[in-house]
């Protein structure tokens, strides 16, 4: 029996199957949105690349299903592996992104909540370390 994310492509040989998902460091009148997911964590905005998508457009799309803004991509910030659980791993790349708009962000169904925070709050959250590190950066370079 094989590991559910190894797939076959010859015999003995076995490719690992790693999810991408883009994340957005937003800054919006000096606060960042954040929203908790279902490990009642803290994470950026943001979501699965789907088959085919280019990474701004899927990153876009993510952000305007997530928060209901459009928004322009930056620079990339970060990218890093987590480690979820030990049988689920995603590859994890964020950007610092534009919103111009003055409407306040919504929360959709895919999360318990969203907050905003000054990027000066984020180190006491419960969050994964690189997506701190993301924000910190977004803040030093880009806003």
């Amino acid at each position: 029996m094989t590991h559910p994310q190894l797939i076959e492509r010859s015999a003995g040989y076995f490719e690992y199957w790693l999810p991408v998902s883009l994340k957005a460091v937003i800054n919006w009148n000096g606060l960042v949105p954040l929203l908790k997911n279902e490990r009642d964590e803290w994470e950026l905005p943001g979501g699965k690349l789907e088959m085919g998508e280019e990474l701004a457009v899927a990153l876009e799309r993510e952000v305007r299903e997530e928060l209901s803004w459009d928004v322009e991509i930056g620079k990339l910030l970060t990218s890093w592996v987590y480690v979820i659980r030990p049988d689920r791993h995603v590859f994890v790349v964020s950007y610092s992104v534009t919103y111009e708009g003055g409407d306040e962000p919504r929360c959709s169904h895919e999360h318990k909540e969203l907050k905003l925070f000054r990027h000066d709050q984020v180190s006491d959250l419960n969050m994964p370390d690189p997506y701190k590190e993301a924000i910190s950066l977004a803040f030093q370079r880009d806003f």
